[in-house]
Formats: structure tokens, sequence, C-alpha cells
């Protein structure tokens, strides 16, 4: 990748962002320490021609805030030539709900027991049969918004009443069983083929762990156990730089969520290691291959 004194080149590497957060900026500042050239794209302000390749052969990594941009962004660019992290196929799966439930399912990964129901009628129908209490989550969404602990009939219906008036996608109801945990859950990175990072997030009070709601980010212990069920989950949604939600139970580890562009803000002081530096060394040595 060597050039000529004075001659300029087009990056290789690519940044995608819609909002630039404390994330983005540490990938870039890592770049520029270690020399990398990195462009960073503004996604609301670019628009492509798709039976163009203006970005063959060029890597970047999808940071997007807004899932359906990164989706259609990622799909664009991928059908122009461009390598994309996380993928166009992680990224849709990862930003499903129900899409990674399927995928964990398929790959024999111990997740919660998890039902789909398509309307109010057949939500209720499943409530009989399963029984309170449950979790019911919004397929798209983060940060445990929208998410709802459904203790009994009353609240059942108060949450369904508020879902029946939004946007259709909101009326298809994903549930998972509630799961009996230590006040915690477990965050683990994993970058192309190993666990780099674990976090525990402990509660600050609520049911949900997120940091997002005040959840405490204290360093995880990656075991042998802890890297191999991450890895596997990466795997099974095709993921080279994804975050993995594990629930500790009395019947040993389960995976909840794979998130395609986690943040990482609370997990680089929590355990000192360097995120943002590792992820430019991962695509550096893409771009090298």
């Amino acid at each position: 990748m060597s050039r000529k004194t004075g001659e300029s080149r087009t990056p290789q590497l690519i940044l995608l962002f819609d909002t630039i957060r404390w994330e983005e900026k540490e990938i870039l500042k890592a770049a520029q320490e270690k020399n990398v050239e990195i462009q960073p794209i503004d996604t609301k302000k670019i628009s492509l021609d798709i039976e163009e390749k203006e970005y063959e052969g060029r890597i970047a990594i999808q940071r997007c805030v807004s899932y359906f941009r990164a989706l259609h962004v990622t799909a664009a660019l991928e059908r122009g030539g461009c390598r994309v992290v996380n993928s166009f196929n992680t990224t849709l799966f990862c930003g499903n709900k129900l899409f990674v439930s399927l995928k964990l399912v398929d790959s024999k990964i111990p997740t919660p027991k998890t039902y789909v129901a398509f309307d109010s009628e057949g939500l209720e129908q499943l409530a009989e049969r399963i029984g309170f209490p449950f979790v019911m989550k919004p397929l798209v969404g983060s940060w445990g918004r929208l998410s709802a602990l459904i203790k009994d009939k009353d609240s059942l219906n108060a949450v369904v009443e508020h879902r029946e008036y939004m946007f259709p996608l909101y009326q298809i109801y994903y549930v998972q069983e509630y799961v009996e945990k230590p006040g915690r859950d477990i965050r683990t990175f994993v970058l192309g083929d190993r666990t780099i990072a674990a976090i525990y997030r402990v509660s600050a009070g609520d049911w949900r762990t997120n940091t997002a709601r005040g959840g405490k980010a204290l360093p995880c212990k990656i075991t042998n156990e802890l890297d191999e069920l991450s890895v596997r989950a990466a795997r099974a949604v095709g993921g080279e730089f994804v975050g993995i939600d594990i629930m500790e139970t009395k019947d040993g580890l389960v995976v909840h969520e794979v998130n395609s562009t986690t943040e990482f803000k609370n997990t680089v002081p929590a355990t000192g290691v360097d995120i943002p530096s590792l992820v430019v060394d991962y695509l550096s040595e893409i771009e090298k291959r």
C-alpha cells in the first residue's frame, strides 16, 4: 500500500456513521495514532447509484445507530463490491430479535424459551398457555426501550393497548420466558474469531441491566466456556464484530441477544481493553489480505 511522495490515494478503510458517538471518535483516533487512513462517511449525506461500484474493493465498518439506514446502506455498498463489517446478513439478523433467536436455535445455542404471536388475540392465547410472568420485547430496538416484564393480565392488556396504536412492526409480539438472574447479565465482545472483552452489566434496580438505563459495567473474566459460547453465537449470525448478551441461569449460560453495532464506551474503562485499537487492527488486516 505504499505510494510516491506527494501522491495521495483514497483511504481503503471507511467508517460509516449517522451519529458520531464516543465509539466512532475513538476508532478514528486509534486509526490516526496507528497512522492508518480511514475515511469517515456520514450516511445521511451520501447517495448511491446502485449500478455503479464507487466503493468497490474498499473495507467499511458499519456504525450507524439507525438499524434501517445501516441495513440499506450496507446492502447497496455490498452490491457495489465493498466489504462491510458487519455484513448485510449479520445486520439483518442482529437488528431483529426474532431473527436472532431463530439463528441461535438453528445453531443449537442455549437461549431463553421464545415465542411469537402475530396479533393481540394470538398473544392472549399464548399468555394463557405459558403463564405469567414473561418478557415482551419489540422486534427492533435497543437499550431496553419498550421491553416490558408482563406479570399479569392487567399489565398485558396495558402494553397491548399501546402497541395496537403504534407502527405495525410493534403488533408482532416477541415473547421470552422470564429468566431469574443474579441482578446482572454478561456482555461479551467478539472480534473475528475470539472474545476480546467481557463485562457484567449490573442492574441499577430495574429488571433490565442495560448500561444505557443506569446499569453498572464491571469486568468479567473470559472463561473458556464464555469464549466458546460467545464465538458460537457470533458465528450463528456471521458476525465479525458483535456484542453478545448472555444470562447466568441455574442451568448454565444462555444467549438472549446479538448486537451488530454494539457500544463499548463503558467496557473500555471497566476492562482496560483497547477495543477501538483492536478494531482498527482487524480492519487493517483485512485490507492487507
